[in-house]
């Protein structure tokens, strides 16, 4: 296996790059309508497998896409975390999905502060972003706990354009302000 980025640990998760022996984790989660809901709906193998190859291949290409997410206590995988920024997206943001058994845990929320410290830190972003349904108010309340508000209605590119998402955030000077 080629790792293709760093590996960050939290106090209860670790997260590394996407590699193929994660690909029955992104299976079960994108074979599940409510978790799959926000992040693209219910997707067959061979289409999450092309999703994790373009997470991996933004790795090699941008320096960096989302994590893999594994419970320490376990090595259970988790979910999928982390930044993003695919062409014509609307900022850098950093977004997260997870098996629906691992919801309410606080995970989200955990992975995320990590990856947007590594976000701030290492590839020099001045803003986060996170691209939320209007409906999605798990994920909305997970950015309020990151200390990010809403900013702006906003379309996605294709193929999400259909719908106006919610786009929260906040810069790199209000993150680091905040966790004095």
């Amino acid at each position: 296996m080629i790792t293709l980025g760093p590996t960050l640990e939290t106090p209860r998760l670790i997260l590394r790059p996407p590699t193929l022996q994660d690909l029955d984790g992104f299976c079960a989660m994108m074979a599940d309508p409510e978790a799959a809901r926000f992040i693209g709906g219910v997707q067959s193998r061979s289409n999450v497998w092309r999703a994790v190859c373009t997470m991996a291949g933004s790795w090699v290409l941008q320096g960096y896409a989302m994590f893999s997410v594994f419970e320490k206590s376990t090595g259970k995988w988790v979910g999928r975390l982390g930044p993003w920024k695919p062409d014509g997206w609307p900022g850098t943001e950093v977004g997260w999905g997870l098996l629906r058994e691992h919801w309410g845990k606080g995970y989200a929320s955990e992975g995320s502060a990590a990856t947007i410290d590594w976000a701030f830190d290492h590839l020099g972003w001045t803003e986060v972003i996170h691209s939320i349904a209007p409906e999605n108010t798990p994920s909305k309340q997970v950015a309020q706990r990151l200390g990010s508000r809403f900013l702006r209605m906003q379309h996605l590119p294709a193929p999400y354009e259909k719908d106006p998402m919610e786009i929260w955030g906040q810069s790199r000077e209000e993150w680091r302000t905040r966790k004095k």
